[in-house]
């Protein structure tokens, strides 16, 4: 090659570095990795120019490439004696490692990031040590170590005048805020954080950190309408960056849990699946939620057993299965198993109300199931408090049916159907059809225990066109299904029916033309076959019928 095709072939590459360059700064992550790859072809880029190419392939969802490609740039840094640059890459390096699940990887190059910078912590790069200080503390359920944390990682961005780390440490102030029931405080900052996130201030991989926050937050203390508004966001700002797959499948997720919860099952069903295959290799959290969705939804379906396989899934990938695997044993009739699997849970979360929170209402149905009405009626009040103190309409709705439920089984059905009608306008302004439905049936209940036969009826044909909205069987049909919830006859689900409406053992027999000892004799065995003994029994078989939709049809 001549010289002058030498210094034309330079001309070209600096042109494609240029566009490759500014592909990068406004995002154009399938651009930028094109072009990149196109110099690097026929020479060596600066390894500010390949940490680039790193982060394009990251965002393109391919980390593989870019674990490569970052530990080159780390070593290139080094052998500049710029260790501070590499510290940043190995913090890269050891947070990718982390998200696909590979702990011991991640730990190490964290770690080595912490050597390289012992001895100059007074730099930007060390503020993103002291987050991931935060988001350990946080995570070990250390409120004040994550809060000072959280404060030091704020002060460093101020007096650097880094927006990067100045919204980190507001999200981390936020989040420990938040947790620990403060909620109108900790979530106006961490908006706060989302909004520096959602403009051009931040790193868009730090930036992402900051929405995954937000979502668990919202997730945690039910706040639909704050996770809708702020997803959707995020979604328009994925799409601004051409190739954001990844991420975009990391917004999927929350997305399907709130499609799950305002009734939009299929849409739900059909974002989970594919972030499962999406993000298989990419983000190993996100995969776990995932499966504990599938899970669900198909446990609300009826199909048990693929709801179990669900939740053994995310459970591998380390999502704790419960309370979801409690209700399906539930429904497999193994209530003893679910109480013991709650009432365990429930043991090791003391003092997370978040958590507490998400699983009581599931633990008062179980309690419900077997006939611990004390316990359940102690969970109700605690989950009453718990609503109190967050102030959001999911805790509110699950609180108020709850509540509702424990005294229909308690026998003061009056002060049920105050409860339960506050529940069901709670219900409703959470967007929550199948929780309305079910809100409806116990109230349904309450009515035709109290003579209210005509509004009973309304409850279970609104309940009715929500069921059939959902593509699932109307609760009033299961009277007629040839195998019937715990192996009970069609008599004894029959009977159970008149006993879920408030009816004695004398309306029973009336009604059915028995004799009195007749329906005595097949309470006596629905009692056996659903484990119930003692005073409690009749009201533990009442919480069944609810819970399974065995009702007459009227």
């Amino acid at each position: 090659m001549t010289d002058a095709e030498v210094a034309g072939s330079a001309r070209g590459d600096g042109d494609v570095l240029d566009r490759a360059r500014e592909a990068y700064v406004r995002r154009d992550w399938v651009t930028a990795r094109g072009d990149f790859t196109e110099v690097r072809r026929t020479r060596d880029l600066h390894p500010d120019d390949l940490y680039a190419l790193a982060n394009c392939s990251w965002w393109l969802g391919d980390l593989d490439a870019c674990l490569a490609l970052q530990r080159q740039v780390h070593q290139r840094y080094l052998d500049l004696d710029d260790p501070v640059r590499a510290a940043l890459v190995a913090i890269d390096v050891g947070y990718t490692h982390l998200i696909r699940g590979e702990e011991a990887q991640g730990s190490g190059w964290i770690g080595r990031a912490v050597r390289l910078l012992e001895d100059r912590t007074d730099t930007i790069e060390y503020g993103f040590l002291e987050y991931l200080d935060f988001e350990s503390a946080f995570r070990a359920s250390d409120p004040d170590g994550a809060m000072e944390a959280a404060r030091r990682v704020q002060a460093r961005g101020r007096r650097f005048a880094d927006p990067t780390l100045t919204a980190l440490g507001v999200l981390g102030e936020g989040r420990v805020l938040v947790r620990r029931g403060e909620v109108a405080a900790g979530m106006a900052l961490l908006d706060e954080a989302m909004v520096a996130a959602m403009s051009e201030e931040l790193d868009p991989g730090w930036a992402g950190n900051v929405y995954c926050h937000l979502m668990v937050a919202c997730h945690e203390i039910a706040d639909l309408r704050r996770a809708g508004e702020w997803t959707q966001v995020t979604a328009d700002w994925c799409r601004s960056m051409p190739g954001a797959g990844p991420f975009m499948g990391i917004c999927r997720v929350h997305r399907a849990q709130i499609l799950q919860v305002r009734g939009d099952w299929d849409a739900a069903e059909g974002e989970a699946v594919h972030v499962c295959g999406e993000l298989a290799h990419f983000d190993v959290e996100i995969v776990a939620e995932a499966r504990y969705l599938l899970g669900e939804l198909k446990r609300l379906r009826g199909d048990l057993a693929g709801a179990e396989a669900s939740y053994r899934e995310g459970h591998r990938l380390g999502r704790d299965p419960q309370p979801g695997l409690a209700l399906l044993r539930v429904a497999r009739g193994e209530a003893d198993t679910a109480y013991a699997s709650l009432h365990a849970v429930l043991a090791a979360t003391e003092g997370d109300l978040c958590g507490r929170g998400r699983l009581l209402p599931a633990a008062v149905e179980v309690a419900l199931a077997v006939g611990e009405s004390d316990q359940a009626r102690r969970w109700s009040g605690e989950l009453r408090d718990i609503a109190r103190r967050y102030g959001t309409t999911g805790f509110t709705a699950a609180a108020l049916q709850a509540e509702g439920a424990v005294l229909l089984a308690g026998g003061e059905v009056e002060e049920a159907r105050r409860v339960l009608r506050d529940a069901l306008h709670a219900a409703r302004e959470h967007e929550a059809p199948y929780d309305v439905a079910r809100i409806r049936l116990l109230l349904a209940t309450a009515c035709e225990q109290l003579g209210d036969r005509e509004s009973a009826l309304l409850e279970r044909d609104a309940a009715a066109e929500v069921f059939a909205r959902l593509d699932i069987a109307d609760p009033r049909s299961r009277l007629g299904r040839r195998s019937s919830p715990a192996g009970l006859t069609p008599r004894e689900t029959e009977v159970l029916a008149l006993v879920a409406e408030g009816r004695s053992n004398q309306d029973i027999a009336a009604e059915l033309v028995l004799s009195i000892r007749t329906v005595e004799r097949h309470l006596a065995t629905v009692y056996q076959k659903l484990g119930l003994q003692g005073r409690s029994a009749r009201a533990a078989a009442v919480s069944f019928a609810l819970r399974e939709g065995i009702l007459t049809r009227r």
